[in-house]
C-alpha cells in the first residue's frame, strides 16, 4: 500500500565550487601548474590568457618567405665538374685553432659494476646463475636485504636450480669479495668486518677495530667504552685509535657507486616571496609558471547563436550545445577557484606576517611568537581546516632564507616571569646547550632540565627529551666521544 509523506532534512553540502577550491589550496604552486594543464587538456572551453589574437590579423595573408616558396638546389643548375671542390668549401679557421672531440659519459649502475666484475671470476654455469640472483637481491646501499633461505627457495621456484646452504653461502661469499668492499653483507656488523679484513692486521689500530667490531659490536653500538677497554685489556687511547679506524669505512658500499645521471635534485618552488621595502612587508604570490586562463569566445557565442535560433535545432545539436554549457560551468568554476585560492593564500601570509612582525624583520628565532593554527583562524575568520591546508606544503621566500609555513607555528609556554615563549625559542637554547657540552661528559636530560630552569624555563626532564627527540639529537650516552 502506497502512502505519501512529507518530510524536512537541514544538509550540509558542498558546492562544486568548494569543491574545487578545497582541492586547490592543498597543492603548492608547482603542482598548480600541473593541475591547470590538466584542466586544459580536458576542458576545450578553458584557453590561456596569452592565446587570445587580434581577429583582423587573422585575415591577413601572411607571404611565405621567398626561400620556403621556391626551395633552390645548386646540384640542378650546375655540374660537379663546372666548380671545383675546393671553392665551394669554407675555410674559417687557422693552424692555431684546437679541434677537441667532447666525449659523452654515463655512469654505470651499482648492479652493472657489480655484473661486470663476475666476468673477471672463473666460475661455472651454475654457480654464475646463483652470483647474478643474489647480486639482484643486492639494494642501492650495497646490502643484501633478504635471508639466504629465502633465496634458495626462489632459485628452486623461478630458476628451477636446486641449492643448498653451504653452496649459496660459498657463492655469497665470492660476491661479497667485490669491490666496494662491503658489498652484499646481511647487516652492518658484517659489512664493516668485510672491509676491515681487507686491511692489514698486523698494525694493532686495525687489530683492536677488528676485535671491536667482531666481539663487542653491541658496546660499541652503545658507546660502552669502559667495558671495550676491559675485555680487550687496552687503555683509552688504543680504543680511540682504533675507533678512529672504524670511522673510516663506509657503512653504505653501495652509494658510492651509485649513477649520478639517475639521481634526481628536489627544487623548493616557493609560493610566496616576501620582500622588505622602507621598512615594509611587500608580499606577494609567486604566479611566475602559472598562466592566466579565460574562457574561448567561439563557445560563448555558440551559445548565444543556440539561444537566439532555438526553433531550428536538432537533436544533435541540442546534445552539442548541453555539452558545451557542461564545460562552461565547470571552466567559470574552475577560474574561480583559482582566484578564491589565491585571496585565500594571501590572506592568511599576511595573517603570518602581522603575527609574526619582529621575526620576520630580522629573522631571529628568539622573537618568534608562540602560534597554533586556531590564532591565525581567529584573525583570518576562516576555519582551522583551511588554515592547515594553506600551511600544508607551502613555502616562502625571504631576506634570510625559505621556509616552510609549517615552521612558523609552535606551542608556547610561560616563564617564571610570566612571559609567554615559543617552544622554538626553547628548542634553540638547547641545541645550544648540547653544542657546546663536553663530549666527554655529556648533559643528561636531567641536568639539561637544571639548565634551562635556570634560564627561567621551568620544563620537565621528559619535555627535555621530547624537545631532543624532535631535534634529532640522540641520548647523552650515543653523544659520549672519547
Amino acid at each position: 500500500m502506497l502512502k505519501q509523506s512529507l518530510q524536512q532534512k537541514l544538509l550540509q553540502k558542498l558546492s562544486p565550487l568548494q569543491i574545487q577550491v578545497i582541492k586547490l589550496l592543498e597543492i603548492p604552486t608547482a603542482q598548480l601548474e600541473q593541475r591547470i594543464k590538466k584542466e586544459l587538456e580536458e576542458n576545450p572551453i578553458l584557453e590561456l590568457e596569452r592565446e587570445q589574437q587580434d581577429p583582423d590579423k587573422d585575415d591577413q595573408d601572411t607571404p611565405e618567405p621567398e626561400t620556403e616558396r621556391d626551395e633552390l638546389s645548386i646540384d640542378e643548375y650546375i655540374n660537379n665538374e663546372d666548380i671545383p671542390a675546393y671553392k665551394l668549401q669554407a675555410r674559417n679557421f687557422s693552424k692555431d685553432d684546437k679541434h677537441e672531440d667532447i666525449p659523452f659519459s654515463t655512469g654505470a649502475t651499482f648492479h652493472e659494476h657489480l655484473i661486470g666484475q663476475l666476468g673477471l671470476r672463473i666460475l661455472t654455469d651454475r654457480q654464475r646463475n646463483i652470483a647474478e640472483y643474489i647480486i639482484g637481491n643486492v639494494d642501492e646501499d650495497g646490502y643484501l636485504r633478504r635471508e639466504v633461505d629465502e633465496i634458495i627457495d626462489d632459485l628452486a621456484f623461478a630458476q628451477n636450480i636446486e641449492v643448498d646452504e653451504r653452496e649459496a653461502l660459498d657463492v655469497l661469499e665470492i660476491v661479497q669479495d667485490f669491490d666496494p668492499a662491503g658489498v652484499a653483507a646481511r647487516d652492518l656488523q658484517e659489512c664493516l668486518l668485510l672491509q676491515i679484513q681487507r686491511k692489514d692486521r698486523s698494525f694493532p689500530d686495525i687489530e683492536n677495530a677488528f676485535q671491536v667490531l667482531k666481539y663487542h659490536f653491541d658496546e660499541f653500538t652503545r658507546k660502552h667504552y669502559d667495558k671495550i677497554t676491559k675485555r680487550l685489556h687496552i687503555d683509552e687511547d688504543e680504543l680511540k685509535d682504533a675507533l678512529a679506524e672504524i670511522l673510516k669505512l663506509n657503512p653504505k658500499p653501495g652509494s658510492s657507486y651509485s649513477n649520478p645521471m639517475s639521481k634526481t635534485v628536489q627544487h623548493i618552488i616557493p609560493d610566496f616571496i616576501l620582500e622588505i621595502e622602507d621598512e615594509q612587508f611587500q608580499l606577494s604570490l609567486n604566479n611566475r609558471n602559472v598562466p592566466e586562463l579565460r574562457i574561448s569566445n567561439t563557445y560563448s557565442d555558440m551559445l548565444e547563436d543556440y539561444s537566439a535560433n532555438k526553433k531550428n535545432q536538432t537533436q544533435d545539436k541540442k546534445d552539442a550545445v548541453m555539452f558545451v554549457k557542461q564545460k562552461l560551468d565547470s571552466a567559470k568554476w574552475f577560474i574561480d577557484a583559482i582566484k578564491q585560492r589565491q585571496n585565500t593564500l594571501m590572506t592568511v601570509m599576511n595573517s603570518i606576517l602581522d603575527y609574526q612582525h619582529d621575526y620576520f624583520i630580522e629573522g631571529d628565532e628568539t622573537r618568534m611568537k608562540p602560534m597554533i593554527l586556531k590564532d591565525i583562524a581567529e584573525r583570518t575568520n576562516l576555519d582551522i581546516s583551511t588554515i592547515s591546508r594553506v600551511s600544508n606544503s607551502k613555502y616562502i621566500q625571504t631576506h634570510f632564507g625559505i621556509f616552510a609555513l609549517k615552521y612558523f607555528f609552535s606551542e608556547g609556554m610561560q616563564t617564571e616571569s610570566g612571559e609567554e615563549v615559543s617552544t622554538r625559542e626553547i628548542k634553540k637554547i638547547l641545541e645550544e646547550c648540547i653544542s657546546n657540552e663536553d663530549k666527554r661528559k655529556p648533559l643528561t636530560d636531567d641536568k639539561l632540565a637544571v639548565i634551562l630552569k635556570e634560564k627561567s624555563y621551568n620544563i620537565a626532564r621528559r619535555t627535555v627529551a621530547k624537545y631532543r627527540e624532535q631535534l634529532n639529537i640522540p641520548v647523552a650516552r650515543l653523544r659520549k666521544e672519547l
